[in-house]
């Protein structure tokens, strides 16, 4: 098991910070550094200024939006991307939700599998240099009865072969992601309620006739180091209870979804209503500590050991920290002490 570092969002005030953070982990030998994009920053930018200033770290988005782009400038920034770090992106490709998709690119959000499905047939024919011709039920290229023509990509990436995640969290997702991706960018994975996930990652593999060697299982995993691991619990109550609260509509929250699947369905309900409602100590008071001890990486470096090897058996392949940061200085020690927890669980790679 490698480690990665997941930095969210730019543009929060913070972005001197991470870049520092991408640095350590630079040096400390974390395999990746992922950042993310919703309706601010944008993430191809972001992973071109952090590969400017690393030396092997690779990065990757998590996530490309999927309704942001069209396929073919998905192909075109990763290559760009690719060449620019020397061979070091990493695709993390994602619907989003309804509200974004809808409300900020104009994107119905429909058929979410089958337009993931061509997406990314057509951004690994791009990626192969073929001519680009592309009949389905979504993208049609070129354009008929007009004067487009197949065009091949001009930029020579670096591999190639770039890497393709995609960022999904219902079971037919899941599944989907098995079979045409080479990797699955998890959230709110626990190793104790993993089963019904990584059974759903085996069935798309045998579909498309492989097995989950080589397959990277990526979770992202809250990190707060202290001597209380209940204590470090409430360090993380505002990123979940925004997710399991209130990312998305009530009709239609996958993180909530999750919850419920994992059998905190009373308490995800419980979460949700106050969250809706603008109570949000409320909200965060109503998360089971059970829940985010079980999904987060909690306590001191020894307990932080435990939780890793756990994740390890579980199937985890790179295990992406986000350090619940107070400041630059809590940051990287707490990335030294993953590094070192990870040598004490003795499950590195």
């Amino acid at each position: 098991m490698r480690l990665g570092l997941n930095l969210g969002y730019w543009g929060a005030g913070n972005d001197a910070a991470n870049l520092e953070l991408a640095k350590e982990a630079d040096r400390l030998g974390y395999a990746v550094v992922w950042a993310a994009e919703a309706y601010g920053s944008d993430v191809p930018t972001v992973l071109a200024w952090v590969a400017a200033q690393t030396e092997r770290i690779d990065v990757g988005s998590a996530i490309l939006q999927i309704p942001a782009r069209t396929p073919a400038t998905a192909a075109m920034t990763a290559a760009t991307l690719d060449t620019l770090s020397g061979g070091r992106f990493r695709m993390g490709l994602g619907v989003s939700g309804p509200q974004v998709s809808e409300g900020w690119h104009g994107v119905r959000f429909d058929k979410p599998l089958g337009r993931t499905r061509e997406y990314v047939d057509i951004v690994r024919t791009a990626l192969r240099r073929e001519r680009l011709r592309y009949d389905g039920e979504h993208y049609t290229l070129p354009l008929p009865d007009g004067p487009g023509k197949a065009l091949t990509l001009t930029v020579h990436p670096v591999r190639e072969h770039i890497p393709i995640y995609l960022a999904s969290i219902g079971p037919k997702n899941v599944e989907l992601t098995g079979e045409i991706a080479d990797g699955w960018l998890g959230i709110f994975f626990s190793p104790e309620h993993s089963g019904a996930s990584l059974e759903a990652l085996r069935k798309g593999r045998e579909k498309a006739g492989r097995t989950l060697d080589g397959f990277d299982v990526v979770p992202t995993v809250p990190l707060f180091v202290g001597d209380d691991w209940r204590a470090c619990a409430d360090r993380v109550r505002p990123y979940a209870a925004l997710y399991v609260g209130g990312m998305g509509s009530r009709e239609k929250n996958f993180y909530n979804d999750l919850a419920v699947r994992m059998g905190f369905a009373a308490e995800a309900a419980e979460v949700q209503d106050k969250y809706l409602a603008r109570d949000y100590d409320g909200a965060m008071a109503a998360l089971p500590v059970d829940f985010l001890d079980s999904t987060s990486l909690l306590g001191p470096r020894e307990r932080i050991a435990e939780r890793m090897r756990a994740y390890a058996q579980a199937g985890v392949t790179t295990l992406t920290i986000s350090p619940m940061l107070q400041d630059l200085e809590q940051g990287i020690a707490a990335l030294r002490t993953a590094s070192e927890a990870l040598d004490l669980a003795g499950v590195g790679s």
